[in-house]
């Protein structure tokens, strides 16, 4: 049996960065993904975001790749928004998503950063926040 410990910190938006997740349709939308999560056996440690988007600290395991569970997370997740009619207009998440792993000694960090989302889009926007990430971990390959 093979031992695998893969921390990804992965962040999806909503299609067109529609504002679509409120607070009380945050809660509801990060309940049923952690929920589903556990029945795809997929670890999620944090899970928090904004108005337009969600960040998720979560464990790859032996038996699944990256696109894999972010499709399991953000497909079924879109299915059951537009299936509960928790928005006004059908809900998407945007095609594109980033997601990096985090070493074990980064994971404390991580987890804060996800968990103060609110405090932290006070200051930033996402676009601020999604070009920071970017350049950061040179995820356009330019350097």
């Amino acid at each position: 049996m093979p031992f695998v410990k893969i921390m990804v910190h992965a962040v999806w938006r909503t299609k067109n960065h529609q504002p679509f997740l409120t607070k009380e349709i945050k809660d509801k939308v990060i309940a049923h993904i952690k929920e589903n999560s556990r029945e795809k056996k997929i670890y999620i440690d944090s899970l928090n975001g904004h108005v337009d988007h969600l960040h998720c600290l979560f464990a790859l395991n032996a038996d699944m790749a990256l696109t894999k569970a972010l499709q399991l997370l953000k497909g079924e997740s879109s299915h059951w928004i537009n299936a509960n009619k928790l928005t006004n207009t059908p809900f998407e998440w945007a095609d594109e998503y980033y997601g990096v792993s985090v070493s074990e000694s980064h994971i404390e960090s991580v987890r804060h950063y996800i968990l103060t989302q609110e405090e932290h889009h006070k200051k930033m926007t996402f676009m601020e926040e999604y070009e920071r990430f970017i350049k950061k971990y040179n995820l356009d390959g330019q350097g």
